[in-house]
């Protein structure tokens, strides 16, 4: 019987090369940013103690696990609790690793204001988060667009795109787009709250596995993905529920510049239109791919009052 034995001999190496390239195969990666600094639109308390810890709370998985984390600063904001106590808060986020880029002074909306009224708004924005970084050896890179919006004309969206390139930003784009920002507005609720903390993950989870799908689908393959949540207080504190969900799901984490230097963040992006929403989605549509959406709320948030 002795002739089975190269068979058995080149099955053992074929499987044994099989378990090297899984073991090889790069993780899922995706790069986690917050926007609306330091304070999204919850509700929550816009005294300085009550940013002061529930962004200590945010940023505490970040800081043990060392896990990179991108923020977007909203300047307006310090006018809640004064130029120096918000220059804390922005130094609070680098304390614990984080980069920081520029979404604009006041969160206009590109598609209500003049061209130049917006892009003075984003200047505005920069002094002190300029003074924050530089003073970490750091410089300022990043844009992310309020609302996702990037222009309702084609004139304003180049417009918009030779002003940054001017001034040496770079877009922060999305592809895991999401309405945790619905989620957060209850969760401050009493009535709402315990419901929210149970479904809030599990919502989140939906929307990951379709973006997981549609990247395959829009772009051939899977990427780093570069996740979009809002500095609030449900996501101080279901943070380490939501990492672990990514952890569950094969997900490493990246810095934001690690995401980019992937080959998808240049594919073509000529969507022109009054809509914000994922990058996949606006590659699907430059395309010409049929649209598919990702999953919405449950009507019990969509319809609750006060949830825009």
């Amino acid at each position: 019987m002795t002739w089975r034995r190269p068979a058995v001999r080149a099955a053992a190496v074929v499987l044994l090369l099989a378990i090297s390239v899984s073991a090889q195969a790069p993780p899922r990666a995706v790069a986690i940013t917050i926007d609306d600094l330091p304070r999204g639109g919850d509700g929550s308390g816009r005294s300085f103690a009550a940013m002061w810890a529930m962004n200590e709370r945010l940023l505490r998985p970040f800081k043990d696990g060392r896990i990179p984390v991108t923020g977007f600063v909203n300047q307006g904001r310090a006018a809640e609790v004064g130029l120096d106590e918000f220059r804390r808060l922005l130094d609070l986020w680098l304390d614990a690793g984080a980069d920081l880029g520029n979404h604009s002074h006041s969160h206009f909306n590109i598609n209500n204001v003049p061209l130049a009224e917006y892009t003075a708004d984003i200047v505005k924005g920069e002094p002190v988060l300029r003074a924050a970084l530089e003073a970490r050896g750091k410089t300022l890179r990043y844009f992310r667009h309020p609302f996702l919006f990037t222009g309702p004309t084609a004139e304003i969206k180049a417009g918009m795109q030779a002003f940054l390139d001017a001034r040496g930003y770079r877009v922060a784009p999305v592809t895991i787009d999401d309405a945790d920002y619905m989620y957060a507005a209850l969760y401050t609720r009493p009535e709402y709250r315990e419901r929210v903390r149970r479904e809030y993950v599990v919502y989140m989870e939906s929307v990951v596995a379709f973006f997981e799908e549609r990247s395959v689908e829009v772009v051939g393959r899977e990427f780093p993905q570069i996740l979009l949540i809002h500095d609030n207080e449900l996501n101080a504190d279901l943070m380490p529920d939501l990492l672990e969900m990514f952890r569950h799901r094969g997900y490493r984490f990246v810095p934001l510049v690690e995401a980019l230097a992937d080959e998808a963040y240049r594919l073509p992006e000529a969507y022109v239109g009054r809509g914000g929403f994922s990058w996949i989605h606006r590659w699907s549509m430059t395309k010409g791919m049929k649209s598919r959406g990702e999953p919405d709320p449950p009507a019990w948030v969509t319809t609750a009052p006060g949830v825009r």
